[in-house]
């Protein structure tokens, strides 16, 4: 199986798993020329912006450790253009987090990071 092919499994998995627990799915996989977010939803009344992260187990280190300050950044940017096209979310609380699967382990990481902008990070 390639890399597109897995990660969209595990991304269905993810997104059933948050389903499951009250999770609004409103977007799958929303690219712009920020980057991606692979599920967007609403839960407990926040805009969510969530990472799908994958890991057959944990030698590498575990799913949500590959969620770097890059990607985040990344997220941010891409959640504050999907705000733009979306003003009817405008007024909404917006949570970051990711899901990290490892093996057949599911957590969700609620509010894994903050909101970052790109002009902290300009020295890069």
């Amino acid at each position: 199986m390639n890399k597109r092919k897995t990660g969209q499994k595990y991304e269905d998995l993810a997104a059933s798993y948050l389903e499951g627990r009250g999770f609004l799915l409103l977007e799958r996989n929303f690219k712009c020329r920020q980057g991606e977010v692979d599920i967007i939803g609403i839960h407990e009344n926040c805009l969510v912006f969530v990472e799908v992260k994958y890991r057959k187990n944990v030698l590498a280190g575990g799913p949500e450790e590959a969620v770097s300050i890059g990607k985040q950044l990344k997220i941010c940017m891409t959640s504050d253009y999907y705000r733009f096209l979306n003003p009817v979310q405008i007024n909404r609380q917006v949570r970051y987090d990711v899901v990290g699967i490892c093996g057949k382990d599911i957590i969700w990481y609620k509010n894994a990071f903050s909101y970052l902008r790109k002009s902290v990070y300009a020295s890069w």
